[in-house]
């Protein structure tokens, strides 16, 4: 057999682009482009797509299940992480007993889920991990949503009452964007989904637009803006509420006509922001006050601006607060749900009807530390804690779908000693790494090509209203479960309910309809759910749910009600390349679901930890050095660093401090310094640049590949240094109990 051509979308970041496979006659990805018939992406593609083909035929990863030598459930720290192969049926029958007995003996809590950011990217892993959680019973559900993009789930939540419903901004016809800890010209954007994201800010520019950056780095989105704002780090919601303020007293704020009777608190957050006046937070923001003025006018002039902030915004000690005020700037001058401005997507797959009930936390409490659930969650700063104390509830087993905490989550190395004392850990992971070594057993997914993918995590933040079905391009060996049937079959277990993962989708495919037939908002209302359930796609069962979802979304067929409407089978055969369903509409109406009806712009919760930003401004201006993450081009996290190719040139692990910094302390490049915190130190190369404002220093995410026991072959030879050995779990954003990594304290030491 010859070379063959396939299509399908990138799985590793957020951007959603299209790609070009070419593959050999066994299967081999021996090239990858960028799908230049894709109407999203047009043919764009970064090095990490590019690098597909290595991903997926990297030999260290797992093509079987293993489980640890010896008993495959031995007494806590017992045996050194020796893995070796073992079956299928053998190794989902340790995890059976195991968990079964302890849930007997300790009850449900004592089973802790942990879901990382890879499983985001999956078609599986919305689909059924979250059945793994139902079905446990337990409270003690953790993810890396807590590391990373909580606070703005919580802000949403309690302004449009749905967690879910986040604004984007609508780069393709915005005139004005304003953009605060984003760097996605090398992370290629998040809650913002946008192929080409370097193409479309050129574009602002293009038509006239201006494009600012606020970073305490000149990274390469600042330098392609306008206007780059140096700040220093964790200082976020004093410009945000400042600029807040300077709206309200130069009477530039509007109550735009399509938002006019449907905003609540516009007199309450007027009352907030007096007392933040530029002048007042510029020495801490290290903003001039002047500057901040300016910025609001020029907000408030635009004809069309959207503000956007991300992960530098949430991952620090205010996260929620500037979640918030970057949708309350969005309201103040006009732009949320207006084109150009901040928008809310409408994914195919989205039911036209929701059962819409208003956002609340707090339901129940961690155990050790009382911290609040939030969105399902509890905060993985805590899991350390919920493992080592003992006592009553104290997590004794540990399920991981897709993650690596060890290296993602803050004091990443109490975590590391923790897992080390469970009774019980079985891990989801293509990859023996920093966490999956602790595992009793390790179930590993078959690789890309061999995996089907719809976004259905992603489409719900992309800058454009669009479709992609990718099936699998290689079939899998004989005999391995695919990523669905592991989940599916890990949610049986554990319900206790039997083994075959088929029952848990004929089950989900028989309430979902017996649901829709029975709304009157339904499109298949009063049909009967027997004679929807026959005209499914006839491939596998998760193609059969996607299928039912696209059906009953908003553009489907409506099981045959408009038949050119939306099916998968249309989607895998008309749109091979995918299908433009057009820009972002206008649609509060349909996202709002607060207790009141209307855009809750002052909650409560909100106006009460302002009280803290009022106490931090009355102490001494921050002196000392503080410590932030830094994105690379070439990285995703902790899990590309075993692709030769991604760890080679500016990919690497080194300290960055501002030139004046490394002079008044005698570091000069190539030297090696200790960092300290408060729960650790590392040691780094020092890399002196003028990108890094002064004051601050910057270690990348998802380094610390040193340790025994892992299969990961390249990342070993390129280790770098676990930056969260020096985050502190003790800090947290209290309102959604997101991980400070943006701010933290720490002081150098040459050596």
């Amino acid at each position: 057999m010859g070379d063959r051509t396939a299509f399908r979308t990138c799985p590793l970041c957020e951007a959603l682009c299209g790609l070009e496979l070419t593959l050999d006659g066994a299967g081999v990805v021996k090239r990858v482009r960028g799908d230049r018939n894709d109407p999203f992406s047009k043919g764009f593609i970064c090095p990490k797509g590019a690098t597909l083909g290595s991903l997926d035929g990297d030999p260290d990863r797992l093509t079987e299940a293993l489980v640890l030598d010896g008993d495959a459930a031995p007494a806590a720290g017992s045996r050194p992480p020796a893995h070796i192969p073992a079956g299928w049926d053998g190794a989902f029958e340790i995890v059976r007993r195991e968990l079964t007995r302890l849930i007997a003996e300790h009850g449900k809590d004592s089973v802790a889920v942990y879901i990382g950011n890879p499983t985001a990217h999956s078609v599986a892993g919305p689909l059924y991990a979250g059945a793994i959680v139902k079905a446990l019973g337990t409270r003690n559900f953790y993810t890396a949503s807590t590391a990373d993009q909580m606070p703005k789930h919580v802000s949403c939540g309690h302004m449009f009452g749905d967690p879910l419903a986040i604004p984007v901004p609508d780069l393709d016809r915005t005139d004005h964007l304003l953009m605060l800890g984003a760097n996605p010209l090398e992370s290629n954007g998040s809650l913002c989904s946008a192929p080409d994201f370097p193409g479309r800010l050129k574009a602002i520019q293009a038509r006239g637009g201006k494009v600012t950056v606020v970073d305490p780095r000149r990274t390469r989105t600042a330098a392609l803006a306008d206007e780059h704002l140096f700040i220093r780090p964790g200082t976020d919601a004093y410009l945000l509420i400042a600029l807040v303020h300077t709206l309200f007293a130069e009477d530039l704020a509007t109550t735009a006509e399509h938002l006019a009777g449907r905003v609540n608190g516009l007199d309450d957050l007027r009352a907030l922001a007096v007392d933040f006046p530029p002048e007042r937070v510029a020495s801490v923001t290290g903003i001039p006050a002047a500057v901040i003025r300016r910025t609001a006018r020029e907000l408030a002039a635009a004809g069309r601006a959207a503000v956007y902030g991300r992960i530098g915004t949430c991952t620090q000690a205010y996260g929620t607060l500037n979640s918030w005020l970057v949708d309350v700037l969005n309201v103040l001058t006009g732009n949320l749900d207006r084109p150009g401005g901040a928008m809310f997507p409408r994914p195919a797959h989205a039911p036209v009807y929701r059962r819409k009930r208003p956002f609340t936390t707090g339901r129940w409490r961690s155990r050790v530390r009382g911290l609040p659930e939030v969105n399902g969650e509890l905060p993985v700063a805590t899991l350390a804690d919920e493992i080592e104390t003992p006592g009553e509830g104290r997590i004794r087993a540990l399920i991981t779908i897709g993650g690596n905490p060890v290296l993602s989550a803050p004091n990443g190395e109490r975590l590391d000693r923790a897992l080390a004392g469970l009774d019980f850990m079985v891990s989801v992971d293509p990859y023996l790494n920093e966490t999956t070594r602790h595992a009793h057993v390790i179930l590993p997914p078959p690789r890309p090509a061999q995996t089907p993918h719809y976004d259905l995590a992603l489409l719900g933040l992309a800058v454009r209203n669009y479709a992609r079905y990718s099936p699998p391009i290689v079939p899998p060996a004989d005999g391995r479960p695919s990523e669905a049937e592991l989940l599916a079959r890990l949610a049986m277990i554990t319900s206790g309910a039997g083994s075959d993962p088929a029952a848990l989708d004929e089950m989900i495919i028989r309430t979902t309809l017996e649901k829709a037939t029975a709304l009157e908002a339904s499109p298949v209302h009063g049909r009967e759910p027997d004679e929807l359930r026959k005209m499914l796609d006839t491939g596998t069962l998760t193609e059969q749910r996607l299928d039912m979802m696209l059906r009953l979304g908003p553009y489907g067929d409506g099981f045959g009600a408009d038949p050119s409407g939306l099916t998968l089978t249309r989607l895998r055969t008309e749109h091979a390349h995918g299908v433009d369903l057009g820009a972002l509409d206008p649609r509060l109406d349909e996202v709002l679901c607060t207790t009141s009806g209307r855009v809750e712009l002052c909650p409560p919760t909100f106006a009460a930890d302002v009280d803290r930003l009022h106490s931090a401004l009355a102490d001494t201006a921050p002196t000392g050095l503080v410590l932030i993450g830094r994105r690379h081009l070439r990285s995703n996290n902790s899990w590309l660093h075993n692709v030769p190719e991604l760890v080679r040139g500016s990919n690497t692990c080194t300290l960055q401090l501002n030139p004046a910094d490394a002079a008044r302390l005698g570091i000069a490049a190539g030297d090696t310094v200790r960092v300290v915190s408060r729960t650790g130190a590392v040691e780094a190369v020092a890399e002196p640049t003028d990108t890094v404002m002064a004051g601050v220093v910057s270690l990348p995410h998802g380094w610390g590949h040193d340790r025994p026991g892992t299969r990961t072959g390249v990342a070993a030879k390129h280790a770098g240094v676990n930056v969260n050995a020096v985050t502190d779990e003790m800090r947290i954003d209290p309102l959604s109990g997101n991980a400070v990594f943006n701010g933290v304290p720490v002081t150098l030491e040459p050596l």
